[in-house]
């Protein structure tokens, strides 16, 4: 059952050479022009941004950290943003529980100094009374006489 083609053994002999051509020696000259090459692509590709495709299929950047790791002036770059979202989340944080302490005293001051007595919020039958619809006022003007 297996087809041989007269095309399949030129295939072969052309990878056989192929791959003797590979294992060749090459002209020094040659070889230090590629050694140059690779040092450079390699220098490129320490600075470049890589990209990488995420699991969930978006792509992402993210630039490959030299041998060296951060410099000061880099590592103070990375963790100031850090710090002033910090301060931010807590300047917010303080501000809103000031302004919450301040409308639960003004809300406490109009309790105290109201006429009725704080007990009566409490009372079953005030809240009734708070719930029931307010009666309309029919305007009783319109079939008065002018003055």
């Amino acid at each position: 059952m297996n087809h041989t083609t007269p095309l399949q053994p030129t295939h072969e002999l052309l990878a056989r050479r192929l791959a003797a051509s590979l294992d060749a020696p090459l002209a020094h000259d040659i070889s230090e022009r590629l050694r140059a090459a690779r040092v450079r692509a390699v220098a490129v590709r320490r600075m470049a941004p890589m990209a990488q495709v995420q699991a969930n299929g978006s792509l992402a950047l993210a630039l490959a950290a030299g041998h060296d790791g951060l410099r000061p002036w880099g590592w103070l770059a990375s963790v100031l943003p850090l710090v002033a979202l910090v301060v931010g989340l807590v300047t917010i944080k303080q501000f809103q529980d000031e302004r919450r302490a301040l409308e639960l005293a003004d809300i406490d001051t109009a309790l105290l100094t109201d006429d009725l007595p704080p007990s009566a919020y409490t009372d079953p039958g005030f809240l009734r009374f708070l719930k029931m619809p307010l009666p309309s006022v029919k305007d009783n003007t319109a079939g008065a006489p002018n003055e």
